[in-house]
């Protein structure tokens, strides 16, 4: 027996004296509404309604149940009303700054297709996992060395023309290089890889390949990084598709292979799985179909 239906019908029958109102203010027919009646009387072992009089009078042990059932009705109603607040409620997830607007909405779109009101919030490599730490966001896309990743996306070099050769060797970018100006081309490393696991693993190739250390720097912005490429002999470390966008010819790093890892951080594991199970997350990421 569903003891709160039963409950339901027992209140409305009860306030509007007739079991037909009654199971027409509780959306079932009026035989149901007796029959839960009945299975709750027997439940309880006493009668709540006297079926002899006229219309429904409750007896006394029904008058004496009827303050707690109405409390008990209330509260089913009101967490009800909390749990349809709570679906609507956003779910705040921190992204790349890097990801383009049109997979962010169609990730949006996927998301509202499984009933979740998705918001997303562009931030740094440094602070989407402070972000999911202080439970500013739900989840975060947070930078992550390869073997704790979820998503994967290779980095290459990108420039104007592009590097000669199916790979571009980073020594060879040697001062030897030196243009008429006296200056040095330079590997450009955007923000978003500004990581350990990445940024420390090429300036190890820099210093072993002889390079100036002012050859492999870090760049304020992708746009600042992109604009000292378009202009120069320039490199950008940067995935294929980030490439393509900018209008520059891409190829594989030389002496090692340099990905760029992704993981979902979130306090509710349900929230991180949800995250994990869109499709539209790896476009937003860059990841090759």
């Amino acid at each position: 027996m569903d003891l709160l239906a039963a409950w339901r019908v027992f209140v409305n029958v009860s306030e509007r004296g007739s079991f037909t109102e009654g199971a027409a203010a509780s959306q079932v027919p009026q035989p149901v509404a007796s029959r839960r009646i009945a299975a709750l009387e027997q439940h309880l072992g006493a009668k709540l309604f006297d079926r002899s009089a006229r219309g429904a009078l409750l007896t006394d042990f029904g008058r004496d149940l009827l303050p707690s059932a109405q409390r008990l009705v209330r509260l089913a109603d009101d967490m009800e009303w909390e749990a349809g607040q709570a679906r609507l409620k956003p779910l705040r997830l921190a992204v790349p700054e890097i990801c383009a607007v049109r997979d962010l909405a169609l990730l949006t779109v996927e998301a509202r297709q499984e009933g979740v009101h998705l918001d997303v919030v562009a931030a740094a490599a440094g602070i989407r996992a402070e972000l999911a730490r202080s439970r500013e966001v739900r989840a975060a896309l947070v930078a992550t060395p390869e073997d704790g990743a979820t998503w994967v996306v290779d980095l290459g070099l990108a420039g104007v023309g592009g590097p000669p050769g199916p790979v571009v060797y980073v020594e060879s970018l040697r001062p030897a290089r030196a243009d008429r100006s006296g200056r040095r081309p330079r590997i450009w490393i955007q923000p978003e890889d500004d990581v350990p696991h990445i940024r420390d693993r090429l300036f190890r190739i820099r210093d072993a390949a002889g390079l100036l250390p002012s050859q492999v720097a870090v760049a304020p912005s992708l746009v600042v990084a992109a604009a000292e490429v378009m202009v120069s002999a320039d490199l950008l470390l940067c995935s294929p598709r980030q490439a393509a966008e900018l209008g520059l010819e891409w190829r594989p790093v030389g002496e090692l292979r340099l990905p760029r890892g992704y993981a979902v951080a979130s306090a509710i594991g349900d929230d991180a799985e949800r995250v994990r199970g869109w499709r539209r997350v790896a476009a937003c990421l860059g990841v090759d179909a």
